[in-house]
């Protein structure tokens, strides 16, 4: 099973991803692609989230059916913020990497077979600081939320909003693979 866990910067990505493979070490797990970025000190813009789009791309595509795998954050994450940015109308924005990138979203996430979108809510009980860019992640969480419903992006994977503290989510995590996953 291929897995991708999305979600907006301070959205609980890698808490829940750290509690599941600490119970499910058969599942390898891919680090944020933005750990793999040479972007000390950079601000993010539009190149950056397009680099990352490309990556995490790139390494759905090129996993086995067989192998399993939880992913903090995929090719949709970085449309999102992409789309966000235009959004925004922030100075860093640049449209045509929007359209560019949803091609290579749709193939890359027709690998996958379950979307694990984090929404921000309060329940989940994370705060940022001011700091932290709180407009882009707001409007990353929008784009993400409208995104995750197109069909000629997501394909036939399986989407399912995980709410609430970590533990809640970790459990409704577990439930939702029981259920997708064959006997």
């Amino acid at each position: 099973m291929r897995i991708v866990v999305s979600g907006t910067h301070g959205s609980g990505k890698s808490t829940l991803i750290g509690d599941f493979a600490v119970r499910h070490r058969e599942f390898a797990v891919l680090a944020d692609p933005f750990e793999l970025m040479d972007a000390a000190a950079e601000e993010p813009d539009a190149g950056m989230f397009f680099a990352q789009l490309r990556s995490s791309a790139a390494r759905l595509l090129e996993l086995s059916d067989e192998e399993a795998v939880i992913a903090e954050r995929g090719p949709l994450d970085f449309l999102a913020y992409l789309d966000a940015l235009d959004a925004l109308r922030r100075p860093t924005r640049a449209p045509g990497l929007v359209r560019r990138g949803a091609s290579l979203t749709a193939e890359a996430m027709a690998r996958v077979d379950l979307v694990v979108l984090l929404p921000l809510t309060p329940s989940a009980g994370i705060e940022l600081s001011a700091d932290e860019d709180l407009e882009l992640r707001d409007a990353m969480n929008d784009a993400l939320l409208e995104l995750a419903d197109d069909p000629d992006l997501v394909g036939n994977a399986a989407v399912v909003e995980i709410t609430g503290d970590a533990e809640h989510r970790l459990e409704q995590l577990e439930a939702t693979i029981a259920r997708l996953t064959p006997r």
